[in-house]
């Protein structure tokens, strides 16, 4: 039995350096993960698609660790780099992009990412895990945008 908690976030934010560094950092999956807090490993699958292996997160009485996979696709001309789930990998799916735009001196970045994490606990527990698993990816993400920020010199 298990139960699956949808994360959807969205983030806009301008940062100070070229849409030339921030896209080269963002379209590089191992460099883009080093910004990201509690990578326990970061896996090269080949093909553009790599798996992700966070550490550890939850309640004392439940930990969980997310694995997922997804497939990258880097679109300069766009200001794109779009990752799409790769099923059979790990206990999330997890799908998103980043969308920059040159603003000359700046670049403005839209984050958006979803995901669906399967966990393995009754569905009554939904209610109390749900929120708690939202909550940390949350901060983990918020935490990655602003380490992101300092790397591109803060924001505009």
């Amino acid at each position: 039995m298990s139960i699956t908690v949808n994360v959807e976030l969205g983030y806009e934010f301008e940062v100070k350096a070229p849409f030339k560094e921030v896209f080269a950092v963002l379209a590089d999956v191992p460099t883009a993960a080093s910004f990201y807090p509690q990578v326990d490993k970061l896996v090269d699958l080949g093909g553009g698609s790599y798996r992700w292996e966070m550490g550890k997160i939850g309640l004392p009485q439940i930990s969980l660790q997310t694995v997922y996979a997804s497939t990258y696709v880097a679109n300069k001309a766009k200001g794109t780099v779009v990752w799409t789930p790769v099923a059979g990998e790990g206990n999330a799916l997890v799908s998103g992009s980043w969308h920059l735009t040159d603003h000359k001196t700046s670049t403005k970045i839209v984050l958006d990412v979803q995901g669906d994490l399967s966990i393995p606990l009754p569905a009554l527990m939904k209610l109390v895990v749900a929120p708690v698993v939202e909550a940390e990816f949350e901060k983990l993400t918020e935490q990655y945008i602003a380490n992101l920020i300092q790397r591109f010199g803060g924001e505009v």
